[in-house]
Parts: structure tokens; C-alpha cells; sequence
């Protein structure tokens, strides 16, 4: 799953990220150019030959002192303007009057998305295309940096201190994210996806997951009695923020964390021991029978 790349942009904040960069590349071309062109002319025009004296020395000039600060200057001060009136064009502003449409918070090694209407989510954020949403980005614990090359730029997520970006997409898509502040031992694999689709997909998607989930009440003894509630919700109507992912809905998710696609053959891996999979993570290992562990998978494959 290898992020997207920041060339291949597909929102208007990050083509214009693009653009600019583009620039600042070509202008770093031209100035390299340039200055390695007369490097060696130099080099070839005034290179020492037989029978040649010491040549008449040379003790500055004003004219071209001026003439070598003020270009650098100038180009600091365009690209200067430039940036900040692209940033000012892709900003989401910092105390936003309007509420947000989508929160992300980022967690060790995990990212949630929570919706208006109570649809939460784990690793897999869903926008519709075409349409700008208003992000607020938070941490739960240490801090995190959210960032989708193809969509948006970094933004980081520090405790107490929640930040807001604009997250869009202009075609309908699969657009991979990452973690890009250091933030622990699984940094690394602290991957999401950002699902991009129609308009009716979303509205479909975003209802169906603050519907009220449907678990086999028989499996869901084990659940209970080794106390996972105190770490998940399974409701899309319980609103605590606890240390381990929502579950409502689970199957409906193409990952389960990292790479590993979302089965129950993956899913029964990771009761068995989840640190195997994920070294660091937050969950111990319930050390389950075979037949409780069965029983776990059930539930959670259930949570339609």
C-alpha cells in the first residue's frame, strides 16, 4: 500500500502545493544552470597556460556586489509572496465559525474518523468527491502528523491542540495515508485510506455506519465476559473515546491496521495474539480457547 504521490494530485489544495513546488524546482534548475555554466567558463577562459604571467588582480566592484544581492533578494521576496498567497488559498482557517464535517483523531498506532451523525470509523476515512469537507485534526495521546499526499497537505495532530484542513477529492478513489511524525514503535505501519466516492455512496456509507449494529447476541457472551467493552465500543451511539478502535460496523472496513486486509481469517490472528502482528500495540493477548476465540470472531464478523 504505497502512498500516492505528491505529482499525482487529485484535490486543489494539493495541485497547488504542486504547482509551487514546480516552480521553486525550476528556478532551482535555472539558478543551477547558471551558476555551473560560468563555473566552467571559468574554468575554461582563465585556466592557466605555459608562458602566461599573474593576471591583473581585481579588488571587487560594487556594481556587481549590488547586482548579486539584489536578484537573491528579489527572488526571496517573489517566492515569498507567492507561498504565502498559496497558503492562504488552501488554509482552512484556524478558529473555523462553522462545525466541522468529519474529526480525525489520531491515536498510537491507529486513526478514528467520527461524523456528525455518530458513524465512526477506524483506519478508513470516506469523503465524497467532488465535495470540500472541513476536517478537524486532533490526538488522543502523543503527536501524530495526518497526511494524504494525493488530497492534502501534513498537518500535525498534537494533544489539547486540535488544527483544521480541508480534505477533498475531485474523481472518486482509493487514496493512501500515512503517520508522518514519528510516534512510536509502529509508526511506520500507522497507514489509513481515504475512500473517495459518489455523493449517493457516501450518503449511503456515512448512514449505514451510525445504524445501529446487529451482533449475534449468542457470541457476544464472550465479548462481555472478557471485558473488551472497556477498550471498544460496538455502538454506533456510544460516543466514548476509548484506547482501542470502534468496532461497530468492522466488517464493512477494507483494513483491519497497517496492510492487513480486513478477514476473519486476519481478524482471528489478531485475537489470538494481536502482538505478533503488531508489536507495541495496546491490546493484550486474552489467551482464549479455541472455541472462545471462535466465538470472538463470530461476534465481531456479526457487527454488520
Amino acid at each position: 500500500m504505497a502512498l500516492g504521490s505528491l505529482f499525482s494530485p487529485h484535490s486543489p489544495q494539493v495541485q497547488a502545493i504542486s504547482t509551487l513546488f514546480g516552480y521553486f524546482l525550476i528556478l532551482a534548475a535555472v539558478i543551477f544552470l547558471i551558476v555551473a555554466g560560468l563555473v566552467g567558463y571559468s574554468v575554461v577562459r582563465y585556466r592557466a597556460r605555459a608562458g602566461d604571467v599573474d593576471p591583473r588582480q581585481h579588488f571587487g566592484s560594487r556594481a556587481l556586489e549590488i547586482t548579486w544581492t539584489a536578484i537573491p533578494l528579489v527572488i526571496v521576496i517573489v517566492l515569498f509572496i507567492v507561498t504565502v498567497r498559496m497558503m492562504a488559498s488552501i488554509d482552512a482557517p484556524l478558529a473555523p465559525t462553522q462545525p466541522p464535517d468529519l474529526i480525525i483523531t489520531g491515536h498510537q498506532w491507529w486513526w478514528e474518523g467520527r461524523y456528525p451523525n455518530g458513524a465512526a470509523t477506524a483506519n478508513e476515512i470516506h469523503i465524497p468527491a467532488g465535495r470540500r469537507l472541513l476536517a478537524r485534526i486532533e490526538s488522543a495521546d502523543v503527536v501524530h502528523d495526518f497526511w494524504v499526499p494525493q488530497l492534502a497537505r501534513k498537518m500535525d495532530a498534537v494533544p489539547g491542540r486540535p488544527a483544521y484542513l480541508w480534505l477533498e477529492a475531485d474523481t472518486p478513489g482509493l487514496y493512501t495515508g500515512a503517520c508522518s511524525e514519528f510516534c512510536g514503535k509502529q509508526h511506520a505501519w500507522m497507514r489509513f485510506q481515504v475512500v473517495a466516492e459518489s455523493e449517493a455512496d457516501f450518503s449511503a456509507w456515512v448512514s449505514r455506519q451510525a445504524a445501529p449494529t446487529s451482533g449475534e447476541p449468542d457470541s457476544a457472551r464472550i465479548f462481555q465476559q472478557q471485558k473488551c467493552g472497556d477498550c471498544h465500543t460496538v455502538s454506533s451511539t456510544d460516543t466514548r473515546s476509548l484506547i482501542g478502535p470502534p468496532l461497530a460496523h468492522i466488517t464493512a472496513r477494507r483494513l483491519l491496521g497497517g496492510e492487513i486486509p480486513n478477514n476473519p481469517a486476519n481478524l482471528t490472528r489478531w485475537i489470538v495474539d494481536p502482538q505478533s502482528i503488531k508489536p507495541g500495540n495496546r491490546m493484550p493477548n486474552p489467551r482464549l480457547s479455541s472455541a472462545d476465540i471462535s466465538l470472538l470472531t463470530a461476534y465481531l464478523e456479526s457487527l454488520q
